[in-house]
């Protein structure tokens, strides 16, 4: 899941702004810019991306990193899944903190009655 989730946080971040530097990309997703020049270059065997030059800089070193067809439907494809995995997870975590809240609820309400409440 940890690759999956990376892969889509890049994939999201290069299509907002394909100019992003990998430095970026690595402090926003959480991942060493190792794994961030491993991933993009996967990415761009897979054909979901593509390297331009970066047109308004003056180091010419730099890319912009541009999201192929393919990549844009992978993209789609991998924020649903994300997404579908992150309500599954709000709601596994919405029931726990309802149980915790009846449990302190029920709590005070026993330290209330036995005349220890604070």
């Amino acid at each position: 899941m940890m690759h999956e989730d990376a892969k889509t946080r890049v994939l999201r971040l290069l299509a907002e702004n394909p100019e992003v530097t990998q430095r970026e990309l690595s402090q926003a997703v959480g991942i060493s810019t190792g794994s961030v020049h491993y991933l993009l270059n996967a990415l761009l065997e897979m054909g979901l991306i593509k390297f331009g030059n970066f047109s308004a800089s003056k180091d010419k070193r730099r890319y912009a990193y541009i999201l192929t067809p393919q990549g844009m439907a992978q993209k789609a494809e991998l924020t649903r899944r994300f997404l579908a995995r992150k309500l599954e997870e709000y709601e596994v975590l919405s029931q726990e903190i309802a149980a915790l809240e009846d449990e302190l609820a029920d709590s005070s309400a026993g330290r209330k009655a036995k005349g220890l409440s604070k």
